[in-house]
């Protein structure tokens, strides 16, 4: 039986109120840009970095001891939200609600208590409150940060400065005006940087490299901390909290118009909602924060927005730690090894879906057709026959070299099915290890969730076969 927990209610007037300035005044910063290596590199560099920060004997930064416990055990603070949000401006529906199914350790969400009509005002946060990129790019500016952001190597900073800013206010403990904020957020994460090598090891190949880019990343924040003299050695050093901190911005941002990043508290309760959307998010021109209902949502039921895309469950796994099981459809697990221009525009990879009814989508057949012309006169043809939507020409092509393209699709799906099938085996011999290996059963719903959609693939390819 689900045990929902009411964490809290606040009542509020009307969200047509305006956003007044609110008791405290926000700090602006400023940051850097990145540089890139191979995992290897970055391994080795981070191993170098903390063995020389362990023998140092001075801190380059006054820190203020922190109470918030980021162990992956601890407890999560939720009790005092609603006052803090409260007394910062959030201004919240009679209705929301906190809830979790596990006592709050894990999985906080938003529900509503009360019927909601479509486009009803859930919650209101005042630009003061919210965390961005932008901002914290304006509070930390200086030598440092562009030092940092030269290391990084990364085409886009704004993650990285919110990064910066809640390591900033972790430092500051409880002085940090986002103290109860930070306590009541997640220690345990199950994403990709969260993740080992053995669980990359359980991961099929696509799966597997989606997960280790978001490790890539973490290292490469890691590194570009070196140049930041703003923070204290021991948090620079500190993989947990660096960890930490990357997963509270990279599983809980939103982004905004203009490609800013931000972190709205009490906006990033809403849980993933898959293609089943019931909250809009909007800002202002000043920068407050709006969820509206999307539709119409009945008294109990979860408040959800999508935080990606809904066909991808991998890549949700890699970037947030979760599977969606709902996902009526999964990319295919084609990877190229040097997608072309061309493969891009056929649909690679968004558009290659494998439906869990074992139905295939066209840009599955025309990117792989594609790929199977060996004649760059025929690859055009069939290339400009997609772009300009002459049905007729693709139809004679698919005819044509149909056989091939069949063998090419069978192929890559026994490929992954053999792989899935191998996993299965050796993952089954861990299985009485999962304390120590405690994303596995995450990993083995995944793997599971893959292959019965492959296997439905397999059967209606097996049905087309001459």
């Amino acid at each position: 039986m689900i045990n929902h927990i009411i964490i809290s209610i606040i009542s509020w007037a009307l969200l047509g109120f305006a956003i007044t300035g609110g008791a405290f005044q926000l700090q602006q910063a400023r940051l850097p840009s990145p540089p890139a290596s191979s995992r290897a590199a970055l391994d080795d560099a981070l191993l170098l970095r903390r063995a020389t920060r362990t023998t140092a004997t001075k801190l380059d930064y006054s820190l203020t001891t922190s109470t918030i416990d980021i162990t992956e055990n601890a407890p999560r603070d939720v009790a005092l939200l609603f006052e803090w949000a409260a007394n910062y401006g959030v201004q919240t529906s009679p209705g929301f609600e906190l809830s979790s199914d596990d006592g709050g350790l894990l999985d906080v969400y938003a529900i509503t208590n009360q019927h909601l009509p479509a486009d009803s005002p859930i919650v209101c946060v005042p630009n003061s409150l919210i965390l961005t990129g932008s901002k914290a790019s304006r509070e930390f500016a200086g030598p440092d940060t562009a030092k940092a952001e030269r290391a990084l190597k990364l085409s886009d900073h704004m993650s990285f400065y919110l990064f910066l800013k809640v390591l900033k206010e972790y430092e500051m403990g409880t002085d940090s005006p986002w103290y109860q904020w930070l306590n009541s957020l997640p220690r345990y994460y199950s994403n990709g940087a969260s993740m080992t090598d053995f669980c990359f090891g359980c991961l099929p190949p696509y799966a597997a490299k989606q997960a280790q880019a978001e490790m890539t990343r973490l290292k490469r924040f890691e590194l570009a901390l070196d140049e930041i003299t703003f923070l204290s050695r021991d948090s620079k050093s500190d993989s947990d909290l660096t960890k930490w901190a990357y997963n509270v911005v990279h599983t809980r941002y939103q982004e905004m118009t203009g490609g800013d990043y931000c972190l709205a508290p009490m906006i990033d309760f809403f849980n993933h909602g898959g293609e089943e959307v019931d909250v809009h998010i909007s800002y202002d021109d000043e920068g407050n924060c709006y969820a509206y209902s999307a539709r119409d949502v009945q008294a109990g039921q979860p408040l959800r927005i999508s935080n990606g895309d809904p066909t991808n469950p991998s890549q949700l796994l890699a970037r947030y730690g979760f599977l969606d099981e709902s996902s009526s459809a999964t990319y295919c697990k084609w990877i190229p090894d040097e997608p072309s221009s061309e493969i891009f525009d056929l649909g690679y990879p968004s558009r290659m879906l494998f439906y869990q009814d074992g139905n295939i989508s066209n840009e599955v057949w025309d990117v792989l057709l594609y790929t199977e012309l060996r004649s760059p006169n025929e690859r055009q043809a069939f290339y400009q026959a997609c772009m300009m939507g002459d049905e007729a020409t693709k139809s004679n092509y698919h005819s044509q070299y149909f056989v091939q393209t069949l063998a090419a699709l069978q192929l890559h799906v026994s490929f992954v099915l053999n792989e899935l099938e191998e996993l299965g085996v050796w993952q089954m011999t861990k299985v009485m290890d999962s304390g120590r290996h405690p994303r596995l059963p995450l990993i083995m719903r995944h793997n599971e969730f893959v292959k019965n959609t492959f296997e439905r693939v397999r059967q209606n390819l097996g049905s087309m076969g001459y």
